[in-house]
């Protein structure tokens, strides 16, 4: 690091925790992040000012003014642009030395099994289950780290699914595609601004814990926030056997 880094970075290299050791690791890092939304732009701003060394963002919608309720890495002036190149410009006005490279094509299969290898960690910021089991599938084939979160109404979610893990369960273990789960989205069910922030950040915090190898990361727990309340719970979860993505027959 150079003398401008050490002093951008001085409040991390003093937790002892992180130190000089662990701001190179994030320097160094790629991540993955999939969504520039809600979800998504707290964990671009927070991953960018922490100094991850190279993100890449996917989204392939673009700002409407409906978005700027809660979605903070954009802006009035942006209403039109592609989400990813809106949240590229954030994260260049907090720090210009991190790569931003925008995606601007929708997840499928093909640019998951393009992106997700390049990286050593994705984060899943979107807001469709289909989406998400394409993610999980990717992270779990190429063995890559994924921090999961949801938020609708005032209700938010977040969990990290390590493949590297023999005990950690895939996100398809917790939500089975087989069980037609009800699919809600902000656009007719509403959302708390406040909550795709709390949640967000939490992704990007556990995102950081693994890529300095530092703490307990949310491996095999679900931690669900009652929004109403301002209150936490946590689920304990298991991996399936059985399960179609990670299960011993897949192994």
């Amino acid at each position: 690091m150079n003398d401008e880094q050490l002093l951008r970075y001085s409040r991390h290299i003093l937790l002892d925790e992180i130190s000089i050791e662990g701001q190179q690791q994030l320097l160094a890092a790629h991540v993955l992040v999939i969504g520039a939304g809600g979800l998504g732009s707290p964990v671009a701003l927070y991953l960018g000012c922490a100094g991850v060394g190279h993100l890449t963002l996917v989204d392939h919608d673009r700002v409407e003014a409906t978005n700027l309720q809660r979605q903070i890495a954009h802006s009035t002036a942006r209403i039109g642009e592609f989400k990813a190149h809106s949240a590229q410009k954030a994260v260049a006005a907090l720090n210009p030395d991190v790569r931003v490279t925008p995606v601007t094509e929708r997840a499928d299969e093909a640019l998951l099994e393009r992106l997700v290898p390049q990286a050593d960690l994705v984060l899943d910021c979107t807001d469709n289950f289909a989406t998400r089991h394409a993610i999980n599938r990717a992270c779990v084939r190429h063995k890559k780290p994924l921090v999961s979160g949801a938020a609708i109404r005032f209700d938010g979610q977040i969990a990290v699914y390590d493949p590297r893990s023999a005990e950690s369960p895939c996100y398809a273990c917790v939500f089975p595609e087989s069980e037609r789960l009800e699919e809600t989205q902000c656009a007719s069910m509403g959302v708390f601004a406040p909550l795709v922030g709390i949640v967000g950040t939490v992704q990007a915090a556990e995102a950081l814990k693994l890529l300095c190898g530092i703490g307990q990361p949310l491996t095999g727990r679900l931690l669900l926030l009652d929004g109403r309340s301002m209150r936490w719970d946590e689920m304990q979860l298991q991996r399936h056997s059985g399960c179609t993505v990670c299960g011993k027959a897949q192994q």
